[in-house]
């Protein structure tokens, strides 16, 4: 499933094609995703201008002028398509040529812009809803979520404060939406390698000077990924149909058996199973 430097990818991309333009038309396709969409979905689309493209956690948030907003959830093969824009993007010039749809097209947006914005998702994991803007973080997707790693409220002093008496695994903590919002499997095995942490230490146990390197290089990594158009695993492409490259970069994820990147550790890669998901990490610098 796409993790937050994806997903802040697609929005990113995205931008110029939705943002400030409205919605000539919408086109629905089927009746439901991996839940059925809102009633009367093309209807309170259709005229909508897009204020803002936002993104909490892995959700992509399209803000409208009707004071609605949608909300959109790319699941474990999602991915939003563009075309019509001139490329490179020149602001008000477009391409008005747009591909057959696909099997998989399950949503098409016309901007009145020119621009085609397409959401395919063969295992249909996805979602989407339409929820007022007012109230939108209440929702039932977003309500629970932790802070944004990458905002000012996640800090060592705030995992210091959650991870206190934790004996769970630090691995599974931070994948814990609740406790921070956004991290996903590929990039904590790559901050905590970063931070030479052990992912089966206690969270409890972890020093707050630990702390203090593991937040910065959950940023670190997050900002790297995001910089790299994402990480191009199984499904997953950007907004304009390119790869992520950020999987070339990988310090540990899918590496079992390859020698640890840190400078003068002779450790090999290990790879083994939390959760039900692979975990990789180096046995001798991470501790």
């Amino acid at each position: 499933m796409p993790e937050l430097p994806e997903v802040e990818t697609v929005r990113r991309g995205l931008v110029p094609a939705m943002e400030g333009q409205r919605i000539a038309g919408a086109e629905i396709r089927r009746p439901d995703l991996r839940w059925p969409f809102p009633d009367r979905m093309a209807d309170r689309l259709t005229g909508a201008r897009v204020e803002r493209l936002r993104r909490r956690s892995k959700y992509i948030l399209a803000d409208l002028d009707t004071g609605e907003t949608l909300l959109i959830h790319l699941g474990m093969s999602g991915r939003m398509t563009i075309s019509g824009l001139a490329a490179p993007y020149v602001p008000g010039q477009f391409h008005h040529h747009h591909p057959a749809a696909e099997k998989h097209d399950h949503v098409v947006l016309d901007m009145a812009g020119g621009a085609r914005v397409t959401f395919n998702d063969p295992r249909r994991f996805g979602a989407m809803d339409l929820v007022a803007t007012t109230s939108a973080e209440l929702h039932p997707l977003l309500a629970a979520l932790g802070p944004e790693p990458l905002g000012n409220a996640f800090s060592a002093e705030y995992l210091a404060d959650r991870l206190a008496g934790r004996k769970g695994p630090i691995k599974a903590l931070l994948l814990d939406q609740k406790l921070v919002a956004g991290l996903g499997n590929i990039y904590v095995c790559e901050a905590l390698n970063r931070a030479r942490i052990h992912p089966e230490r206690a969270g409890g146990r972890i020093a707050r000077a630990r702390l203090e390197r593991l937040t910065t290089e959950i940023r670190s990594v997050l900002i790297e990924a995001i910089a790299a158009g994402g990480s191009s695993l199984r499904d997953y492409r950007q907004a304009d149909g390119e790869l992520g490259y950020f999987q070339h970069a990988f310090r540990v994820y899918d590496r079992e058996g390859a020698p640890c990147p840190t400078p003068a550790c002779p450790g090999i890669i290990r790879r083994m199973v939390q959760g039900g998901r692979s975990t990789y990490y180096c046995p001798v610098c991470q501790r």
